[in-house]
């Protein structure tokens, strides 16, 4: 089960334990040093800091000196307790602050450590009064309760210490666990309420497009046959059910556009690179397409691309006035790369709701979609959907 600790990691544990407690220790003498820097740059650089025309220069020698002091405790963070911070680079007031907190709870993990040798100490010569006898029952039993609670207190101080260690090294060598679980959170929320709002407009617009197109054309259908099962002359007739066909056809042809806008079949039988020469059969103008996918997809990254293709390439043919398009779909790593390119006037708005759609379905899947699109042209639509 997760979470369960393997018989490596029990194996592992007393040396991480061991590593760990030199990182508490060695953090006692590096807020010393932090200590003694203060105090010798407080007492060379204080002037200066209080002249206005030296306090820059002056704040600047005091912000290295601090940086080279955090730079210290961040590679102890990172071997004694193997903590990994990305790349950061904290403000001067992020550091002189850390490490001025850094100093305090170093200091006081010092004197919890202290009293802790000293309990060390007590207890040994509480022992040897147990081996000499000179010590009843009633004082032995009053000596270990109050040692144990002092144990028990000078333990917990050590491990609030050490967490607010961790704490205060994560808030200035990167994101703070909190801001990193609260920024996730608020992008799953703007995901979820996207990805709602795109549902709804899919549902609108096929709406309108079965009651704008085919449902006129089961109308006119009806009618036709209507009017074919009424004419008395013969020729009229034929005339009547030929055209009735023909728009049968039409309606065939509308519903099949209306069934690959809401799922495309060709994805579940023929895989995205078919579904997307679909897109290419259908458009009305050139579309070049250049597929570079060796092995296979999830089926909800197939999807998002051949959406993402399918409304870009629909959109352009539209309202573009685009002579060529050229699409490009490549996997690199464990991302799959998407990049609609076409010849026409730009201009295209990035918050508009086909646009918006889109961004809406990437961003679902932890993706990332951008457009160009300069007044004059061309635009260029890329967008980059994570594969594992």
């Amino acid at each position: 089960m997760e979470g369960d600790l393997t018989d490596t990691d029990t194996d592992r544990l007393p040396s991480t334990l061991l590593l760990r407690g030199a990182g508490v220790l060695i953090s006692c003498l590096t807020a010393l040093l932090g200590l003694l820097y203060f105090l010798l740059a407080g007492a060379v650089l204080g002037a200066f800091l209080l002249w206005p025309r030296t306090r820059r220069r002056a704040h600047a020698l005091l912000t290295a000196g601090a940086r080279g002091l955090t730079a210290l405790e961040r590679r102890r963070r990172s071997v004694f307790f193997h903590d990994s911070f990305p790349e950061h680079h904290a403000s001067d007031q992020q550091v002189l602050r850390y490490l001025a907190a850094r100093t305090y709870a170093g200091l006081l993990c010092g004197i919890v450590v202290g009293l802790l040798v000293v309990g060390v100490i007590l207890a040994g010569l509480l022992a040897a009064g147990v081996a000499r006898s000179t010590l009843t029952w009633q004082e032995l039993l009053g000596q270990v309760v109050l040692g144990g609670v002092l144990l028990f207190l000078d333990v917990q101080g050590l491990l609030s210490l050490a967490a607010l260690d961790t704490r205060l090294a994560r808030e200035c060598f990167g994101p703070s666990e909190r801001e990193l679980l609260e920024r996730r959170i608020d992008e799953l929320a703007a995901s979820r309420a996207a990805v709602v709002r795109a549902v709804d407009a899919e549902r609108r617009r096929v709406e309108r497009d079965l009651h704008d197109g085919v449902q006129q054309r089961l109308v006119a259908l009806a009618m036709l046959l209507g009017r074919a099962r009424r004419s008395k002359a013969p020729e009229q007739a034929d005339a009547l059910l030929e055209q009735a066909h023909k728009e049968s056809q039409e309606v065939l042809t509308e519903l099949r556009e209306v069934a690959w806008r809401v799922y495309p079949s060709a994805l579940d039988s023929l895989g995205l690179q078919e579904a997307l020469g679909g897109v290419s059969e259908r458009c009305g103008i050139p579309l070049r397409i250049e597929y570079d996918v060796a092995g296979p997809l999830p089926p909800s990254v197939e999807t998002a691309a051949y959406f993402v293709v399918s409304e870009a390439v629909t959109n352009a043919a539209k309202h573009s006035s685009a002579q060529d398009i050229f699409v490009s779909v490549r996997a690199y790593g464990a991302y799959l790369g998407i990049l609609i390119r076409d010849s026409g006037v730009g201009g295209a708005d990035p918050g508009g709701s086909g646009l918006t759609g889109l961004r809406s379905r990437v961003a679902a899947l932890d993706g990332r979609l951008n457009v160009h699109s300069p007044s004059g042209g061309p635009t260029t639509i890329t967008a980059e959907l994570p594969c594992a």
